[in-house]
């Protein structure tokens, strides 16, 4: 019994290689099998209503038109209002008036992924739709601005100070402060998210991932987050994203 159970194990992984290695031959020579891969890892690029990110994300067929998600988020988040200015004295430099903290988010979360129209050929795009939740941290560094100092003999100097609105007026600002300045106060904001998108995928071939993503995004933060003066401090932050996403799959 146990040779038998030895025999058809090895004869299922010889099966396995020599499958891959016939679905390997036919891509090389631009032949498209057409077959479902077990895993996929994929890397994107998205723009959001409030700032830019990357992402990785590792894929595996639960079923043959599901899969199971993890991912992994680096972006930054910026208040609606914020506008730069540039002070009118000479070699000032831009600067955002008004804001407090500079926001660098990550996230972790698990989801699942459902063809909803699975595509026919290579020249067809499938629809996918997906959804994630999990946690985020997210980072805040108080902003820095450039002010001028006067010594007692009369010479001006420039000096890298925190931003504090009941005494600095924008006409006092003569530029954004050194991007290091404020990381020993640097701040963290532990939060949750979810996530939900719908994704178009039209790679050559179906061992490749190539898709357009668009979706909103949920996260909240249970302590509330300053971003700007003279506006409150938030809980929640709802952003819409479109993004490119490009991977490989395997069995």
């Amino acid at each position: 019994m146990l040779r038998r159970v030895l025999y058809s194990f090895l004869w299922l992984l010889a099966f396995d290689s020599c499958f891959a290695q016939s679905t390997s031959q036919a891509i090389e020579s631009g032949q498209d099998p057409n077959v479902l891969y077990r895993n996929e890892l994929s890397f994107g690029m998205f723009a959001h209503s409030r700032g830019l990110g990357i992402n990785v994300i590792r894929g595996k067929h639960v079923t043959g038109t599901r899969k199971r998600l993890m991912e992994i988020e680096a972006l930054n988040l910026k208040h609606p209002k914020e506008l730069k200015f540039t002070n009118k004295t000479d070699n000032s430099k831009r600067f955002v008036y008004g804001k407090l903290n500079s926001l660098l988010a990550f996230r972790v979360g698990v989801g699942y992924q459902t063809t909803i129209f699975k595509r026919m050929d290579r020249k067809s795009v499938e629809i996918r739709t997906a959804y994630f939740v999990g946690g985020n941290i997210t980072f805040a560094k108080p902003n820095y601005i450039l002010v001028y100092r006067e010594t007692i003999t009369g010479n001006k100097f420039q000096e890298s100070i925190k931003y504090n609105p009941e005494i600095h007026t924008i006409d006092s600002v003569f530029g954004k402060g050194p991007m290091l300045d404020g990381l020993a106060e640097m701040k963290v904001y532990p939060g949750f998210y979810a996530k939900a998108n719908l994704s178009f995928e039209y790679a050559p071939f179906s061992n490749k991932v190539k898709a357009i993503e668009t979706g909103v995004i949920l996260d909240y933060y249970p302590k509330a987050i300053p971003i700007m003066a003279h506006n409150p401090a938030e809980n929640f932050i709802v952003t819409l994203y479109v993004g490119f996403v490009f991977g490989k799959k395997w069995f």
